[in-house]
């Protein structure tokens, strides 16, 4: 008689739990057979030494802009693979991050947008850039948002401007906080006569469900940290 082997079921810790994304997050790993919340932290707190009893095997970094690297680089010296869900984390600090976990024997991932729709528009945008002559981008988020332009923002920016051989900081970004928004990006191509418009509208965090259960699931086994959710899709 042969028995089907047990599902594997990832233990995640949230950092961040009390935010926007960081709640969604709890209350969908909660519902999940695939995963076991075993720690929810508070952005402010000294999480360190609760992580490290909680058994957590990856943690979603969702906290506030620009502390991303920081709680990445701490999380790696704590055995834990970091999903990088926080706008902020250049290139440079990614490359820092890969180094150190490679080193660790460790992985996880950098993903500016959990959305799968967003992947889409970035592909888009590269396939269409080189193109037609000029480009445009525009994000408009809720206000609560605090970073301006948003993270997804200038990723996209630098997905149009490597598919045109161009600085990144020759496009400029129109960025907009409005009440009743949740996260809306625009990209327009334009040439003589014409103009092609692409656009992402984002009306709440489910958009982020399919996206942060792949992310979570590729750090799990993954050897160095990548950015984008494209890799956890392949």
């Amino acid at each position: 008689m042969t028995t089907e082997p047990l599902p594997v079921v990832v233990p995640v810790a949230v950092i961040g739990a009390r935010g926007r994304l960081g709640s969604f997050a709890c209350r969908l790993l909660r519902a999940s057979p695939a995963f076991a919340l075993v720690g929810e932290f508070d952005s402010t707190s000294d999480w360190g030494a609760d992580l490290a009893r909680s058994g957590a095997v990856v943690a979603l970094e969702a906290t506030r802009a620009g502390l991303g690297s920081e709680h990445a680089q701490r999380l790696l010296r704590a055995g834990v693979r970091p999903v990088i869900a926080t706008s902020g984390v250049d290139l440079e600090q990614g490359a820092a991050l890969d180094r150190e976990a490679r080193e660790l024997g460790l992985g996880g991932l950098i993903v500016p947008n959990l959305s799968l729709g967003i992947v889409l528009l970035e592909r888009a945008c590269r396939d269409l850039a080189p193109h037609l002559p000029r480009v445009a981008l525009r994000e408009e988020h809720h206000p609560g948002k605090v970073d301006a332009p948003s993270g997804t923002a200038l990723e996209l920016r630098r997905a149009l401007a490597e598919a045109r051989d161009e600085a990144p900081e020759a496009l400029a970004i129109e960025s907009l906080r409005t009440e009743g928004r949740y996260a809306h990006h625009e990209v327009v191509l334009s040439g003589p006569g014409e103009s092609l418009t692409l656009r992402h509208d984002m009306h709440g965090p489910e958009a982020f469900a399919p996206g942060l259960e792949r992310a979570l699931l590729y750090a799990r086994t993954a050897l160095g940290i990548q950015r984008g959710l494209a890799h956890a899709l392949s």
